[in-house]
């Protein structure tokens, strides 16, 4: 069984250093990325949308991290300079070890 919460991990600490590589490595080739303002994105559309906002030194400090079979669902305070930014809830859904899906539900700011 994969450790989909570790990879989930990794996923929020390359997005927060700004890791592409990473990231690349850890998104499907044919990912769907949904958020409110930018609903079933494509891999392209999620690098064109949400990149840009990558690599600014956040953190994350989760709130819920829990794994039902290929889905994990993650709740996160976003946090820059050690001080909560934002609060969100997602659901990733894997394929092997890769990400197939994000689906983004948001919270408030802090």
């Amino acid at each position: 069984m994969n450790d989909y919460i570790q990879l989930v991990k990794d996923y929020y600490h390359a997005f927060g250093t700004g890791d592409r590589g990473r990231i690349e490595a850890i998104l499907a080739d044919d990912l769907l990325f949904s958020s409110p303002p930018d609903p079933m994105l494509d891999r392209a559309g999620y690098f064109a949308r949400c990149w840009p906002g990558a690599g600014n030194g956040q953190a994350y400090r989760f709130v819920r991290l829990k794994q039902f079979d290929n889905e994990v669902l993650v709740t996160y305070e976003q946090m820059l300079a050690d001080k909560p930014t934002g609060r969100n809830t997602e659901i990733l859904t894997f394929e092997g070890s890769r990400i197939k899906r994000i689906e983004v539900y948001f919270g408030w700011e802090a």
